[in-house]
């Protein structure tokens, strides 16, 4: 048992919309990703999903509306629901993800962003 630094792990890779594992909590796991940019439309039919904002403004994309989503704020998409995060003007956005670990990256959509695997950090 030992503290996790999440600005020296953000700092330890580049990779932007590429989850890395951080912990795993029971049946979940903690997970840091770096965005840019729009992600893709997608759902998880099984799981919900929160996303918290350790630096920038998250966009949250949902079919009737956009949330917004600031540095210290958390946002918990529930199972089924279609969402598609974002950033805008090309801010480089720090999320931590806590989410089950069966959840699939881009839900049943497959797409040339989609991770299949997280490396563990």
């Amino acid at each position: 048992m030992k503290s996790i630094n999440l600005k020296e792990k953000h700092a330890s890779f580049k990779q932007q919309w590429h989850p890395h594992q951080i912990a795993i909590v029971d049946d979940m796991q903690v997970l840091l990703a770096k965005l840019q940019g729009e992600f893709v439309w997608h759902s998880h039919e099984k799981e919900d999903e929160l996303f918290q904002v350790v630096k920038g403004t998250l966009y949250m994309k949902f079919r009737d509306r956009t949330e917004t989503v600031h540095t210290g704020e958390i946002i918990v998409v529930p199972k089924g629901v279609e969402h598609c995060p974002m950033t805008k003007n090309d801010e480089e956005v720090h999320v931590l993800l806590f989410e089950k670990i069966s959840t699939a990256h881009t839900g049943t959509v497959a797409h040339e962003m989609t991770q299949t695997n997280y490396p563990k950090i």
